[in-house]
């Protein structure tokens, strides 16, 4: 098992290695690591798994896929899907999917900063909102399926064992 972290650049790769004490250095890794970056361009994360990855492999690119002007056309997912066994791990919170009725809220955008003021109260917001993650979730099955990557949505409170499952 290895592992790639990324931003908008490869911030570490961690080659693979078979044995109990590489994983429990992964999992410290997981841990303790802070990116430099606070963006996301997961065309950098397979162009490396392309690079460093010769031979066929299994795959899985964990993220919450809400990443402003993603460009999920992009050939490398194609090309990505193609030659290794792909899997995208969606991780969700449900007030991604559901903005929830609490009034007055100040929400911030964690790769930009960009701060506003939102008024979840509005019903017509909330519908608008839920249209939206929709049709970004839409998308993205689109994009997976047409790039031969299996795709799975996790929620952050749901049953990720399930899910798996279900994958596989």
């Amino acid at each position: 098992v290895g592992m790639v972290f990324f931003s908008d650049r490869i911030e570490k790769y961690i080659p693979p290695k078979k044995g109990r004490k590489h994983i429990l250095h992964l999992i410290r890794e997981m841990l303790d690591f802070q990116p430099s970056s606070t963006h996301t361009d997961l065309s950098v994360a397979l162009q490396f798994l392309m690079q460093v990855m010769k031979r066929r492999c299994s795959a899985f690119l964990l993220s919450d896929f809400v990443i402003p002007d993603a460009n999920y056309s992009h050939p490398v997912f194609q090309m990505a899907g193609r030659r290794h066994d792909l899997m995208a791990i969606q991780v969700y919170d449900r007030w991604l999917a559901q903005l929830p009725d609490v009034g007055l809220i100040k929400v911030v955008d964690a790769e930009t900063g960009y701060e506003q003021y939102v008024d979840t109260s509005s019903s017509k917001l909330r519908r608008l909102y839920s249209r939206h993650w929709q049709e970004n979730q839409s998308r993205l099955s689109e994009v997976m399926s047409k790039s031969r990557i299996s795709q799975v949505s996790v929620s952050t409170e749901g049953d990720f064992v399930r899910a798996l499952k279900e994958m596989f």
